[in-house]
């Protein structure tokens, strides 16, 4: 026995010495592994024993040897080739070289085992550094393994199973080795449950590092490619740029569904960080442009379906042209496609002159973007060689000639055989809308100084205004709209490529106005006469919308064709009043847009577009309610009202504090209340009707977003009374949190934005959402103030929600203002709550979060002992942001007032314990920041500071700073089952006396000033005495009246002192 042990420590000796050895550096680890090799393989020694195997005894030695290794913390270069080295070796051990290592199989597959299980019983350890060095050995042994490498399965399932568990290990480091060294298993389909772990562990990672190794190692399949596309969204750098990484060498293009295709190009070529796209282009460019479309641009652009995503298309071509990756020939222009005869295919398309071969739309937003990149280079390179001289000025100039040049040659020769192109692919019908819309955006490139090429343009301008609108007729026999009803053409981007070719070709001031105003007085002549159809006065108002849209002023539309009190009168209004739906819509869109070129909102104007938001249906009303609000905005609400006779210049605009109630179902009511009051009662009005609108559009979404706007711009519009504010945010607040609006996600992104930036661009902003706070509490928490509940689990939601917003606006209320550069560098406004502090600017208490204390401590204190579940509930999330709040040492006075009312909060709450603890720490806090804590706060400083935050509260100002003690239970002769009681009163809750006295809340401030009883003097000496730590029960008797009593102010602060 004493012989093997000596074996084995000359073993464990040579093994240590050999990887002491190989620390130094890795150019010494091919002949230390030949030296282990053979430790490893050499014949049995005469002294160990036949029932040991030489597997074991070295793995034995070899593990002992590499003890150190795993206590040791640091993650140094020494240790990593340690690690690198163990790890080749073991992996070595199973490789089969014939005659040289005759024998090698058996003991090399016993070592094999042998050290893995140690490693797994080291993965299990207690220390980390032991269990991370297991992980990492492990993962790099699997990952060097050989594929020809004969481990049983029972092992392999054993060691899968210990990955499997550090995969939740707590380390990240560990957790990191643990997926890397499951991720060679991920692919076999026996092991599905590895692939199903990574998806359910990637989507609740927190470590970048791991979510990155976890990308990394998912195989390519139709399970992985959504999760690894959302991680192109992750918020690590690293992470993002793993993804497109493994999208590159693992997502062949033709795997991916096209909509995935144009994802992964939209958010890589967009990513904030440099590394990311680039990461991106090398996908697009090495992979899918080179090895799946031969560096062709046009096939690329065939894989994205640019017709519905053009965006991505520009985006991918705009990339290209950006990196030089596209060649241009000199026999490639649009030009051959008017010389060409016949089609691509080479027969004659329907339709199509002879000398026109049409676009496909691959090629169509290939040329538009290629000429778009010239004429944006020439620009630059003209500008550069302006704004220098000499040499450089010349070689800029050179580029811009070239660059205008290639333009020249690339578009068509005159502006006859462009419209011609043009007008051929519109005539070839909607297969080639597209592809015709993108010719059109090439106009606003082409020369009209000519008066030929202008004359010929502008035939081709009024060509496309008096097209009609394109229609099908459904099996009914009607006739309906193709595309949006409201732009010409049918959608937004039709309508901005004829006005963009409109404003080209009439560039005179005066011109695109006068143009327009002759083709509407043709086309309105029919609905003056009301001879016209709804398809007619769709199309005359879809032309004055774009006229009205694009108009420079209302001066110059003044003295045309048609004058703009006719237009009004005798099309825009007639059509707001329309029977068709869709003519309505059209008509009120244009009323906006005519108000807002009016110097002055006319009177008819502002009553049609009122009654349509409060009678109309829901998209009637929606587009009202946004017309209503581009003209508050643009006017201001104090003119919008003044012109239909609301004028209140007489009142002073902080006399409102509420908002006028609307009822409508009296349309002829509503002109006597002010425009906001009528828009903020369109939140809560339930019957905007049953009409179905597009991207799931309410009328709430709509005024949630108009609001949003005014709020953001209020010092633009000091007429609206400040005690509104409040009011309007807390319903932004309350509509951002509701379940009714979780699937408006335009919504939610608009007021995401909002109340990202609302907070912090004045303190004013921070005064009125201080006040809202309470106002948004109130409104959300169930069971309160009328607030409906409903079962427990939906109460429990509610309540959960509103605990969120309570959150969300303590964290907009602790964001920093943003910098206002001024003269003297602060902003000076009389409505702007700033005082100076310590030779420094600061925002007032108001707009801060001692405001919001002394707002909520005072909502806390207005309730009793005695409450309801859910009022106990709505008190105790109220003091829990009260313990998030800071106070500043510079405001005093509110420190000290608000210690003293938390004297009324702790009473109110004198039965939470939890509640009062805290509060007591708090006040800890507050006398701890208290300059001069002895002193008292002067009622008329009370006073004052409460008048400035509008609230009330029952205060005396005498009383002591001191809290009651944390409530604990008395020692009863009860059952010790039975719950304590710290009050009395609540064995006789059924008292008549109880019932109608007042509160007890307010009874207990004078009380303070009375003799200490014989029991509570007692606790104060002895907690004197024996110098510990008590905590006094004070008793309050409701049946003996007077003879319930507080401590005296001097034993208060004693037990303040000597209190946990």
């Amino acid at each position: 026995m004493a012989r093997e042990m000596d074996a084995t420590e000359k073993l464990i000796q040579k093994i240590s010495k050999i990887l002491e050895e190989t620390k130094t550096s890795n150019a010494t680890h091919i002949r230390k592994l030949k030296d282990l090799s053979l430790l490893l393989f050499s014949k049995k020694s005469p002294n160990q024993s036949p029932q040991i195997s030489d597997s074991f005894q070295f793995a034995s030695a070899f593990c002992k040897s590499l003890t150190p290794l795993f206590l040791f913390q640091r993650r140094s270069a020494s240790a990593e080739r340690v690690v690198k080295f163990v790890s080749v070796f073991a992996a070595s051990t199973t490789a089969r070289d014939g005659k040289e290592n005759e024998g090698a199989g058996v003991a090399g597959d016993g070592f094999m085992e042998d050290f893995l299980k140690f490693l797994m019983s080291a993965s299990l350890a207690a220390n980390k550094s032991v269990r991370f060095r297991a992980c990492q050995i492990i993962s790099e042994i699997i990952l060097r393994l050989p594929d020809d490498a004969e481990v049983s399965n029972e092992l392999w399932d054993e060691v899968i199973e210990s990955m499997k568990l550090r995969v939740a290990d707590k380390v990240p480091a560990i957790r990191t080795f643990a997926v890397r060294a499951l991720s060679r298993f991920a692919n076999d389909t026996e092991n599905s449950d590895i692939l199903d772990l990574f998806l359910e562990v990637l989507a609740l990672e927190q470590n970048a590092e791991v979510r990155k190794t976890i990308v990394l190692a998912l195989p390519p399949s139709n399970a992985t490619s959504p999760a690894i596309i959302d991680c192109t969204l992750d918020m690590s750098e690293s992470v993002r740029k793993a993804a497109f990484c493994v999208l590159a060498n693992k997502f062949p293009l033709q795997s991916l569904s096209i909509k995935l295709r144009t994802v992964i190009l939209q958010r890589g070529l967009a990513d904030r960080s440099a590394a990311v796209a680039k990461e991106c282009l090398k996908l697009m460019k090495d992979e899918w442009l080179s090895k799946c479309c031969n560096d062709d641009p046009i096939d690329l652009l065939k894989y994205l379906d640019v017709e519905t995503y053009e965006v991505v298309g520009e985006s991918v071509m705009e990339a290209l042209l950006r990196d030089g990756l596209i060649k241009l020939h000199g026999d490639q222009s649009i030009r051959q496609y008017i010389l060409s005869t016949f089609g691509e295919d080479g027969e004659e398309p329907e339709n199509c002159p002879a000398s026109i071969q049409l676009m496909e739309p691959e090629f169509a937003l290939y040329w538009k973007t290629v000429c778009r990149h010239l004429q944006t280079e020439a620009q630059a390179k003209g500008s550069d060689a302006a704004s220098t001289m000499g040499a450089e000025a010349a070689v800029y100039a050179a580029e811009a000639s070239d660059n205008n040049d290639l333009l020249e040659r690339i578009l068509p020769a005159a502006v006859s055989d462009y419209v011609v192109l043009v007008r051929a692919h519109i005539d070839a019908g909607p297969n080639y809308r597209f592809a015709s819309r993108q010719l059109l955006l090439l106009g606003a490139m082409l020369d009209f100084s000519d008066s030929t090429s202008r004359k010929v343009a502008s035939a081709f301008v009024q060509d496309l205004l008096h097209r009609p609108l394109d229609h099908e007729v459904d099996d009914e026999g009607n006739r309906v709209i193709i595309g949006d009803g409201i732009n010409l053409g049918g959608d937004r981007e039709w309508a901005g490529a004829v006005s963009s070719l409109a404003k080209k070709v009439h560039a005179a001031a005066g011109e695109f106005e006068k143009v327009f105003l002759a083709v509407v007085e043709e086309l309105a002549t029919p609905c003056r006469e009301r001879t016209a159809d709804f398809m007619q006065w769709m199309h005359s108002l879809a032309v004055t919308g774009l006229l009205l849209e694009n108009a420079k002023s209302f001066y110059w539309l003044q003295g045309k064709a048609i004058e703009p009190i006719e237009l009004l009168q005798s099309l825009l209004l007639p059509g707001a009043k329309h029977a068709h739906l869709d003519v309505q819509r059209v008509a009120i869109r244009c009323l906006g847009l005519f108000g807002l070129l009016e110097k002055k909102p006319s009177e008819e104007l502002l009553k049609q577009l009122r009654l349509s938001f409060a009678k109309g249906p829901a998209p009637v009303s929606i587009m009202a309610c946004k017309a209503l609000i581009d003209l508050v905005m643009w006017h201001g609400p104090q003119e919008v009202d003044r012109v239909i006779g609301l004028d209140h210049s007489s009142k002073f605009q902080g006399d409102k504090m509420t908002i006028d109630l609307v009822d409508f179902s009296k349309a002829d009511e509503n002109l006597n209340v002010e425009l906001l009051d009528l828009l903020y009662a369109g939140f809560d009005r339930n019957n905007w009707g049953d009409v179905e609108t597009e991207e799931n559009e309410t009328v709430q979404a709509a005024l949630g977003e108009g609001f949003a706007k005014i709020l953001l711009l209020s010092e633009n519009y000091p007429s609206i009374p400040a005690a509104l504010h409040p009011l309007h945010l807390a319903k932004l607040i309350k509509l951002y949190f509701s379940n009714e609006t979780k699937d408006l996600q335009r919504l939610k992104q608009c007021l995401s934005v909002f109340f990202e930036h609302y907070p912090s661009l004045s303190a004013n902003h921070k005064k009125h959402l201080s006040k809202a706070f309470i106002l948004v509490m109130r409104s959300m928490w169930p069971g309160i103030y009328g607030n409906a509940g409903g079962s427990a689990v939906v109460v429990s939601n509610m309540r959960k929600r509103a605990v969120q917003a309570s959150r969300f606006m303590l964290q907009m209320m602790q964001a920093p203002l943003y910098p206002k550069p001024t003269e003297n560098g602060v902003e000076i406004c009389s409505t702007q709550p700033t005082e100076t502090v310590d030779g420094s600017m600061q925002p007032s208490f108001e707009c801060s979060d001692e405001g919001l204390g002394i707002r909520i401590a005072a909502e806390v204190a207005s309730f009793t002992t005695k409450k309801t579940l859910a009022e106990r509930s709505y008190v105790s999330a109220l003091c829990r942001i009260l313990d998030l709040l800071h106070f500043r040492v510079s405001e005093q006075g509110v420190i000290k007032l608000m210690r003293k009312v938390l004297n009324r909060v702790a009473e109110t709450v004198s039965t939470e314990k939890d509640l009062v603890k805290e509060l007591k720490q708090m006040a800890e806090r507050l006398k701890s920041v208290d300059k001069q804590p002895e002193e008292e706060l002067l009622e008329d400083q009370a006073k004052l500071i409460m008048g400035k935050l509008g609230v009330n509260i029952n205060l005396d100002v005498d009383s002591p700073a001191t809290m009651p003690q944390t409530p604990a239970p008395r020692q009863s002769t009860r059952p010790s089952t039975r719950p304590s009681r710290t009050r009395r009163q609540a064995r006789h809750e059924d008292s008549s006396d109880e019932e109608d006295s007042p509160s007890t809340v307010v009874q207990t401030a004078p009380r303070t000033i009375r003799s200490r009883s014989q029991r509570a003097s007692k606790t104060a000496a002895l907690t004197k005495m024996t110098n510990n730590v008590a905590i006094r029960i004070v008793e309050v008797d409701d049946e003996e009246g007077e003879g319930s009593e507080m401590t005296s102010e001097e034993d208060s602060d004693d037990s303040i002192h000597y209190a946990e």
